[in-house]
């Protein structure tokens, strides 16, 4: 690669970022995205398939490690256990990035183009973890199932860290919202399956 073109994926990163701040997402051009950044359009093309995808390029590697780290678990960890703790890792992971990732979900928030290409992101991060979870011996159905839940579960948490004005310890609001998901669908259960911020991920059961 030519010596002047030297990092130009971060670059047209960072020129994307600054101009869907300063101007919003839908006033934003890819010829404009490039020019910020000092490089070409056909640049731009070799890194990301249109403008949207500048928001969602490690997309890929994290559904990656979620899926991995879902179909390794130890096969004592109940199936919805296992998804939580995978999700909540890679939020983790999201989260050090601090107002960058913050600001990334409001730009989405403000797009229904983003707000799409999202929800199509979410659906095959659901699809791929369905399909770990068969690999543990989980029924289809179940694993779809389960799989929904834990997006579910991972959206809220992450939705509701964006929206915090302090720094938030993600793993934290993922099992709070698991809990709330719990509480709803048999009440009873909390008593025993309720676990304090900064235990094990992996505790609780889906009873």
């Amino acid at each position: 690669m030519p010596r002047w073109e030297a990092g130009a994926q971060s670059r047209l990163t960072r020129a994307a970022y600054e101009l869907y701040i300063e101007r919003g997402f839908d006033q934003v051009t890819v010829a404009e995205i490039a020019e910020r950044a000092g490089l070409t359009k056909r640049t731009f093309f070799r890194y990301f398939d249109d403008k949207r995808e500048v928001l969602f390029a490690g997309a890929p590697a994290m559904q990656d490690a979620v899926v991995d780290a879902v179909a390794t678990s130890p096969e004592h960890v109940a199936p919805i256990d296992a998804v939580v703790a995978a999700l909540a890792a890679a939020g983790s992971g999201i989260t050090q990035i601090g107002e960058g990732a913050k600001a990334r979900q409001r730009l989405i928030e403000s797009s229904s183009d983003l707000r799409e290409r999202e929800m199509i992101k979410m659906v095959a991060l659901k699809d791929a973890i369905g399909v770990a979870l068969q690999t543990r011996g989980v029924p289809a159905s179940g694993a779809d199932l389960t799989a929904q839940a834990g997006v579910a579960v991972f959206q809220t948490a992450f939705e509701r860290w964006a929206h915090s004005d302090g720094p938030a310890d993600f793993p934290s609001l993922m099992y709070e919202a698991l809990d709330e998901l719990r509480a709803a669908i048999h009440p009873a259960s909390m008593d025993a399956s309720r676990h304090p911020p900064g235990t094990s991920p992996v505790r609780a059961r889906w009873n």
